[in-house]
């Protein structure tokens, strides 16, 4: 479910120390229900990607991904000039002194975001290329469903790259919004439920 910007920028992250320069775009629910300590196993799902063949999202889904990577070779959107280092510098440039200091967090393996920054609650991570410099924050919150319950919180924040950033994201936005996040949250939410079991054997172990 996507959700007002407010329900990112009214909460006290620490994201917000860092990215005052980036542009909110998208704010979503994520259909991962668990207890207060669990953004770690979310995390860990994020950047290691489905275990189940049955959670993969929609081939619509992938086949949108395939066409924006297919593009970027092309036309050279993601050469390794236009990356983290190279175009812009990596958020962990402007990370306080305590925050330099917690874990780092993982990679993701399947997709190009490299981490920022993990806490208990608030996991960063980031990524550039010739369009955008994008962030991922994934921020564990209470779920006002359940009663002592949480839940994962998906905000994208962005900086295009000049006015060539600026109308690629304007472009690519019904494309995000029909065919690319509707089915991530799904594909999330199902991959969640299929490690229930295992989630609940490690808080009892």
């Amino acid at each position: 479910m996507r959700l007002p910007k407010t329900a990112h920028t009214s909460r006290p992250w620490r994201i917000h120390e860092i990215a005052g320069d980036f542009h909110v775009e998208d704010v979503w629910a994520l259909l991962t229900p668990g207890g207060p300590d669990d953004l770690h196993h979310l995390v860990r799902q994020i950047t290691t990607g489905p275990n189940d063949k049955t959670t993969i999202p929609s081939p619509v889904y992938r086949a949108l991904f395939a066409i924006r990577w297919w593009l970027g070779r092309v036309l050279g959107w993601d050469k390794e000039r236009d990356g983290l280092g190279s175009r812009v510098l990596t958020l962990r440039d402007r990370l306080p002194a305590d925050l330099r200091e917690v874990p780092r967090g993982p990679d993701a393996e399947s997709v190009p975001f490299t981490s920022v920054f993990q806490l208990h609650d608030e996991w960063v991570s980031e990524m550039a290329n010739r369009t955008v410099h994008g962030v991922m924050h994934i921020g564990w919150v209470p779920d006002e469903t359940r009663k002592g319950g949480y839940r994962g919180q998906m905000t994208v924040l962005v900086k295009p790259n000049g006015i060539f950033g600026a109308v690629y994201m304007v472009c690519i936005k019904p494309f995000r919004y029909v065919g690319v996040y509707p089915a991530l949250m799904r594909a999330i939410g199902r991959e969640w439920q299929a490690g229930a079991a295992e989630r609940v054997a490690g808080r009892r172990g």
